[in-house]
């Protein structure tokens, strides 16, 4: 950070782009509320309404990838408040849609507004020194509880006002946010320096993307993030299905678990601040390990010959213990997310962009597999405990992934006499300064960590 920042500047970027997000991923997420009317209009099968409400997940998750580059080429308050604007216009074209197909289309440029995620923590990341980001980050991706304001407020508008209306006025709020953004946000203070970086090709901003490290946590993320938004989606249908449940009762636990599930991601940054990214990662993980293993176990009738004659018992989770359970899920899986991307800004600097895009897409398209995953599951299995199942064996794919490059690591720095840190791979030269146009500063092991910053870093 090339000048000191007032704690006034870093909260007034922090606010704006955390209040812009939460509106761009209540309008994200719209469709969960007015697609339900658009079927009853249209008269859609369970399959039409599914594609629509995925529609916007898919967009923007790819959408991600190209936002990020041009976050990290023109900085965040004009992408931030252009993307804004567009994504408005884009919900208010919407109401004029007749068709099935013309909503569709709609749709794709309703998902614009998920893209809005990498280029706020692009923009966020660029205020905070190393060691507050992740609570910064936490605190910004705490907007994921946009999808709650739609849940409880787009009902009222939808009855009060049909679901054209209620589109239009989400799309008014939108566009009057991405002028207020524009107006009173400022260049990040990596602007400057982001300027070099404009005469690199598309494939030199995108070389750091030839590590395996990137995709490494890219799995992280598809799991925290990606079954995070497909399970709050499958979650009222689960509910209905396993626990015989009205659709309000099941909304309102899905809408409980969506909340703390957002919120908690503040906490997430703080502590890996505090305690550090890696081992919050491991908490996020093991924990998801132990609950997803509980929530796949399907209902199960037991027989046994005893002495006497057989001994029938049933094993089946009851709903307060799924309540219980799918909340410290959603607990943990909030955690995870931001010390995801934690480590983002500190391999990469100036590729938060790039890198937290690539990441941030492949994240979202969890969103977007998963449900349909869960479905073709549930077909083929006829058990509804087999999406977490499928769960299961992702957290548990990256966990072991997780533990074996932070092992690796670990030797390179056993074999080289250095100190230890809370993310080995920090301690490695040749793993954390990857491109040919950057270098390693000459200090200390303990105090290598991107661009000199200090030892803090090496707690992450």
């Amino acid at each position: 950070m090339t000048r000191a920042l007032s704690k006034s500047q870093q909260y007034r970027a922090l606010g704006l782009s955390t209040f812009a997000f939460t509106l761009c991923f209540a309008v994200w997420t719209i469709f969960s509320i007015i697609g339900i009317r658009i079927a009853e209009d249209l008269s859609l099968s369970d399959t039409q309404l599914g594609l629509l409400m995925a529609t916007p997940i898919l967009t923007g998750s790819i959408s991600r990838l190209f936002l990020g580059i041009w976050t990290d080429r023109y900085g965040g308050r004009w992408v931030f408040g252009i993307l804004m604007l567009t994504t408005a216009g884009c919900v208010y074209l919407l109401t004029f849609a007749s068709t099935y197909a013309m909503l569709l289309i709609g749709a794709l440029g309703v998902g614009l507004a998920g893209g809005s995620f990498i280029v706020g923590v692009a923009y966020t990341a660029a205020w905070f020194e190393p060691k507050r980001q992740g609570t910064a980050l936490g605190i910004f991706g705490a907007g994921n509880v946009g999808s709650a304001v739609t849940n409880f407020g787009a009902p009222f508008l939808l009855v009060a006002f049909g679901w054209e209306s209620t589109a239009q006025i989400y799309a008014t709020v939108l566009a009057i946010m991405g002028v207020v953004f524009i107006a009173l946000a400022r260049p990040d203070p990596l602007s400057e320096e982001r300027k070099s970086e404009r005469s690199k090709s598309f494939m030199e901003q995108m070389e750091p993307l030839k590590e395996l490290r990137v995709w490494r946590f890219a799995l992280y993320y598809f799991f925290v993030f990606g079954a995070f938004v497909a399970l709050a989606l499958w979650l009222p249908h689960f509910l209905i299905g396993v626990y015989g449940l009205d659709i309000k009762t099941a909304g309102m636990i899905a809408a409980l678990y969506t909340i703390p599930a957002s919120l908690f991601r503040i906490l997430g940054g703080w502590l890996s601040d505090r305690y550090g990214a890696r081992k919050v990662m491991y908490g996020t993980f093991l924990a998801a390990v132990a609950c997803t293993f509980l929530l796949s176990y399907p209902p199960t009738d037991y027989r046994v010959h005893g002495i006497d004659g057989d001994i029938q018992f049933t094993l089946a989770m009851n709903l307060p213990m799924f309540v219980v359970l799918i909340f410290t899920l959603g607990f943990f899986m909030s955690l995870g997310k931001a010390a995801v991307y934690k480590h983002i800004p500190v391999y990469y600097p100036l590729h938060v962009g790039a890198v937290g895009g690539v990441v941030g897409m492949i994240g979202g398209l969890g969103g977007f597999i998963l449900p349909l995953a869960f479905g073709v599951l549930n077909d083929l299995t006829g058990v509804w405990q087999s999406c977490f199942m499928l769960m299961f064996v992702i957290v548990t794919a990256a966990l072991i992934w997780m533990h074996y490059a932070i092992r690796t690591a670990e030797r390179v720095e056993w074999a080289a006499n250095e100190e230890r840190t809370d993310l080995p791979e920090l301690a490695t030269p040749h793993l954390f300064y990857p491109l040919k146009h950057r270098s390693p500063p000459a200090v200390s092991a303990e105090h290598r960590f991107g661009h000199g910053q200090m030892k803090d870093g090496a707690n992450l």
